[in-house]
């Protein structure tokens, strides 16, 4: 195999096939970034078994083969190449040779037709979106997936096709993330659950133009991304994905609007007085035209208040600020509506456009003074 291709080109490649390489395995040709160059296309290709990334490299090719070569050290030494053309060649022995300006390395790698490829995937049902709807939507919703696999739909999204309408869900026990898309067209019902870390991997991935677009192909048991000169194959969640309409309610005995930047400012600044994984509340007392923020920890105490439109009953309610926070940062609007029924009872931050609707459960308090 002998390439040439410019160091830039070299790891933008190499960085988007680094994110399926497993940080764990007992397979140590999976820790490989596999480099193919046949019929005029040079691709690098990694594979964890749950997501697979294979990736065109533009360059000019010298001679066909395959070689794989241990993702780590590779990807650092083209991170510190001198900017300009590199040489890459290995032959039977799979030694693979960069040459860059005066700069030689040479990295030991391993027999390319060991690796194992991507699974050749039918398709057929499919979906179009923009990249920066996708991007969007991911980053949105993808920080209420639960972090650990005790329930394993919990830690996917949700992504529910209904003609031109597509929604995305994601929860994990203590909120509820729901993101209401229109497509340009209208496709056949489908319900998927798409492991979080494809969507988080992916986001990283995808330019964000809203000019390109992501083709998504499912069958019963994956899910195949496909963007610019990159196709992304990832196994689906399997599993019936939680009713969220039930757990949905559109009654309320409080409503209110509120400056958005002002309410994450004051929020934030309360979590300046809890360590990171106190789970103290801060309080949101509601009178009239005013939303008073307190919160009293050992370390110290906060008490702000912020101008609002109150429609319905006065309240008290703690809440986990990051919860919080982590909505309201995702969210585009300067002026956002709450909805409170009591203060046992999840809030709703929602639009009456319905393009997002985040439920937030609270935290039982003792009154602070």
């Amino acid at each position: 195999m002998e390439i040439y291709c410019s160091k830039n080109d070299l790891v933008n490649s190499v960085n988007i096939a680094s994110k399926a390489v497993p940080t764990r395995t007992t397979m140590t040709i999976l820790e490989c970034i596999l480099i193919t160059v046949s019929n005029g296309k040079i691709t690098l290709t990694s594979n964890d078994t749950e997501i697979g990334i294979e990736t065109e490299l533009k360059g000019d090719i010298k001679e066909n083969g395959i070689v794989a070569i241990n993702a780590k050290p590779f990807s650092d030494v083209v991170r510190k190449l001198p900017e300009g053309i590199v040489h890459i060649k290995s032959g039977s022995d799979n030694i693979v040779n960069i040459h860059c300006e005066k700069l030689k390395f040479s990295i030991a790698g391993k027999d390319g037709n060991e690796f194992p490829y991507l699974e050749d995937v039918e398709k057929n049902d499919f979906i179009t979106i923009s990249q920066f709807t996708l991007k969007e939507v991911i980053n949105q919703t993808i920080f209420s997936i639960a972090q650990n696999d005790n329930n394993k739909v919990m830690t996917g999204e949700l992504f529910d096709i209904n003609e031109n309408r597509l929604r995305v869900i994601s929860l994990d026990g203590h909120r509820i993330s729901i993101r209401n898309i229109e497509l340009r067209q209208s496709y056949p019902s489908m319900k998927v659950i798409i492991p979080g870390k494809t969507l988080n991997e992916i986001s990283k991935i995808l330019s964000g133009k809203i000019e390109n677009v992501v083709n998504i192909y499912f069958t019963n048991t994956n899910a195949v991304f496909e963007f610019d000169n990159t196709v992304v194959v990832s196994r689906l969640i399997e599993g019936e994905y939680f009713d969220v309409d039930k757990m949905i309610s559109n009654e309320y005995a409080t409503n209110i609007k509120i400056d958005k930047k002002e309410l994450a400012d004051c929020i934030d600044r309360a979590t300046l007085l809890v360590k990171e994984n106190d789970k103290k509340p801060v309080i949101i007392s509601i009178t009239n035209d005013e939303l008073e923020l307190k919160i009293n920890s050992p370390i110290g105490a906060m008490d702000e208040t912020i101008s609002i439109e109150k429609d319905g009953s006065d309240l008290m309610i703690g809440f986990n600020p990051r919860f919080l926070l982590d909505a309201l940062r995702v969210i585009e609007d300067e002026k956002i509506e709450i909805y409170f029924m009591n203060s046992k009872a999840p809030c709703y931050i929602k639009d009456d456009n319905n393009r997002y609707n985040y439920m937030i459960l609270p935290i039982n308090f003792n009154t602070v003074g």
